[in-house]
């Protein structure tokens, strides 16, 4: 892709995703995602029905009257989005590929973000980190995280979802707003999973297309594995091959479920023909 098409491409990427983070996103992102926490600001004078937990016991014994400790929230939050780049997300049966919807989501998120004021730092992923952008703040920041999702070319077409997650742990050591967008067509993450989330937000967004769901009967027909790159032939006419194929994408995604659920991390699923602003606009409202 020359320069002339990329910046035409992230022009046009700019232009849909931040109208919706301007006029749709902004206020709900703000609501949804507080800040790190509270911080100190100030001690005055104790006031009848203030908590009695945040007596300040030192002043109140210097001026021999009740102190409070004063505390406001700590607004300036970091936004990391955990891309995967892996093989299986250059596949799409509509009218859009997977990886081209997850851009969209990722630049929708961060124009969302920077409205806040936010940082955004961007881990592009396969079974290894390919790319690692640390936070900043900025729209043109963000034009460079949209530049890298249009263009960078991994060197592995294979997922290891646990490898990018202890990345990030590793690297991010305050809390953050973490999102994994992926198909999650894979496994042993859990226990990672748990860890991260123990420290950090996170969401996991599954983007996938409805013909991955179940194999149609088409006879004999030469598959390609996308992450590996093995050919083969596939008899779809076979009634155990395709309830076998549908168990296994199952299984995938009971596992992704499971893993977000039960480490306190959300999840949202969206399919590639569907909109993903309902589905984002949806889950910030369930949690606001």
């Amino acid at each position: 892709m020359d320069t002339k098409e990329l910046l035409k491409k992230v022009r046009k990427i700019e232009i849909k995703t931040r109208r919706l983070s301007d006029h749709i996103f902004g206020g709900e992102y703000h609501s949804t995602f507080k800040g790190r926490g509270m911080t100190f600001s100030e001690v005055r004078q104790y006031q009848y029905g203030d908590d009695v937990r945040n007596i300040d016991w030192n002043v109140t014994a210097r001026y021999n009257e009740p102190f409070i400790k004063v505390f406001e929230e700590e607004r300036e939050l970091t936004m990391m989005l955990m891309v995967d780049i892996s093989g299986s997300e250059m596949f799409g049966t509509s009218q859009q590929f997977k990886n081209e919807v997850v851009t969209e989501i990722a630049a929708t998120l961060a124009f969302s973000a920077t409205q806040n004021n936010d940082k955004i730092g961007l881990i592009l992923f396969s079974d290894k980190v390919e790319l690692y952008i640390p936070p900043k703040k900025g729209r043109s920041h963000v034009l460079r995280i949209i530049r890298e999702l249009i263009e960078f070319k991994p060197e592995s077409k294979q997922t290891n979802i646990a490898e990018a997650l202890k990345f990030m742990q590793n690297v991010m050591k305050k809390k953050a707003i973490v999102f994994v967008l992926s198909d999650f067509i894979a496994d042993e993450y859990h226990q990672t999973m748990k860890i991260v989330s123990g420290k950090h937000d996170v969401t996991g967004i599954r983007v996938y297309d409805r013909h991955e769901e179940s194999i149609p009967n088409l006879g004999m027909v030469q598959m390609q594995d996308q992450e590996t790159g093995e050919l083969q032939l596939v008899n779809t006419a076979s009634k155990k091959v395709r309830i076998n194929y549908g168990k296994f994408y199952r299984e995938k995604v009971d596992y992704y479920k499971e893993s977000f659920t039960k480490s306190g991390a959300g999840s949202i699923d969206c399919r590639v023909d569907e909109s993903y602003v309902k589905k984002l606009l949806g889950y910030f409202k369930r949690r606001a």
